[in-house]
């Protein structure tokens, strides 16, 4: 007899991952916190509670690697990296990709943000 391994559902649609990181003052490439992530992770944690989104988990994360473009966040499974400057960006995002499944090109990161 083989074990067949029978793979899960997913726990989450979607995951989003929100740089929290924090680096010393003066440091050349910055950090996400300094920049307001914190406040913007938690008004999009209500605020996806506050419209009903189901199965979207909204998590801290640490170093994303790319404060100097932050605040950053990538959702997967979709691997959709998005830099979020204010609350419109976070509400945008909200109902335009986690609601609706649409990306949002001009706050998107490239592979070539460096």
């Amino acid at each position: 007899m083989v074990n067949e391994v029978v793979p899960s559902p997913l726990f989450y649609k979607q995951h989003v991952f929100f740089c929290t990181n924090e680096r010393p003052d003066g440091h050349p490439r910055g950090c996400c916190k300094a920049k307001g992530s914190e406040k913007l992770r938690n008004y999009m944690k209500a605020r996806a509670k506050d419209m009903g989104l189901v199965n979207v988990r909204i998590n801290s994360a640490g170093c994303l690697d790319r404060c100097e473009l932050g605040p950053t966040m990538v959702i997967y499974p979709e691997g959709i990296w998005y830099r979020c400057k204010s609350m419109k960006d976070v509400d945008r995002i909200l109902d335009e990709h986690l609601k609706n499944g649409n990306e949002i090109p001009e706050l998107m990161l490239c592979s070539n943000d460096n």
